[in-house]
């Protein structure tokens, strides 16, 4: 009887530890809406929708914070690819990064207010809570950080 108590005990415990991985793996990743920030402002400028394909993200921008007086489904005139004079909103920014480590790398963004495309990097932090996205040219140090907030 003493055997039959320890091992009911114990599957409750075992289930606990083999969930608790996959509960922070959800926790640390990058897949999900995520507000950005402007890192001269401070004030918020989108909303961009992080999905995973086949180990690749992509993000996707959903609603863009603007001015009353400034053009509320603005274009990218400034793109110099396909997305040239196509909707901001609903537009491809981010995409081929794939994990590396504890960050996912090898992928571009883009910036729609110039136009330019850079290589780009993302990092989780604080659980999960922040992304942290730089985008650069050539090598990671000659770039731009910005901190984007998880919005569910």
């Amino acid at each position: 009887m003493r055997t039959l108590i320890k091992v009911s005990l114990l599957v409750p415990v075992l289930a606990a530890a083999l969930a608790a991985p996959a509960a922070w793996a959800q926790e640390g990743s990058p897949v999900g809406l995520w507000k950005t920030i402007d890192d001269s402002s401070g004030k918020p400028t989108a909303l961009i929708r992080i999905t995973e394909n086949h180990g690749e993200l992509q993000g996707k921008i959903e609603k863009l914070f603007r001015a009353p007086d400034e053009d509320q489904n603005p274009k990218c005139l400034p793109c110099t690819d396909a997305r040239k004079d196509q909707p901001i909103i609903g537009m491809t920014i981010v995409s081929g990064l794939k994990k590396t480590g504890d960050e996912y790398a090898g992928g571009e963004i883009l910036d729609p207010k110039n136009g330019k495309v850079y290589k780009s990097k993302l990092m989780v932090r604080e659980g999960g809570k922040k992304v942290e996205v730089r985008g650069y040219v050539g090598m990671p140090m000659f770039g731009r950080s910005q901190v984007w907030l998880r919005q569910e």
